[in-house]
């Protein structure tokens, strides 16, 4: 009888162990996916899970509508396709930092006139040269 209870406790150990090791952290890992993904916002530079990344222009219950390309080409996707956030944006009407800005001859006369900050000199110190070991 003693046997029996003793293959007992070793068999709910061994759940407990599966639970804690497989079973909760995976629960863990699907809350903040769901979170992730219930916290998305007009802005947010995204990578879906088929790897293309864009910026979300609208969100609707279950879809997402996101802006890809230089073209601009949107395309409408499912919230659970989201992979993750790359960036998050500041403000619904902030602009895109990443962007590449075109260079104009406005913006090339504006980047000419920035001054730049003037360095001081390094000071260079001589260091001696080492003395050989002449047993070698």
């Amino acid at each position: 009888m003693n046997q029996f209870y003793g293959q007992i406790v070793m068999l709910v150990a061994l759940f407990a162990i599966m639970y804690f090791m497989l079973i909760r952290p995976q629960q863990k890992k699907d809350k903040e996916v769901k979170q992730m993904r219930d916290s998305l916002k007009v802005g947010d530079q995204i990578l879906t899970i088929g790897g293309i990344y864009g910026k979300i222009v609208r969100i609707k219950e279950d879809r997402v509508t996101i802006q890809v390309g230089a073209d601009r080409t949107k395309l409408e996707i499912a919230k659970w396709a989201v992979n993750n956030v790359e960036k998050a944006s500041a403000d619904k009407y902030a602009k895109d930092e990443t962007e590449d800005k075109k260079v104009t001859p406005k913006n090339m006369k504006k980047l000419s006139e920035k001054k730049e900050e003037p360095t001081e000199p390094l000071e260079v110190q001589e260091v001696a040269p080492a003395e050989e070991n002449a047993d070698a």
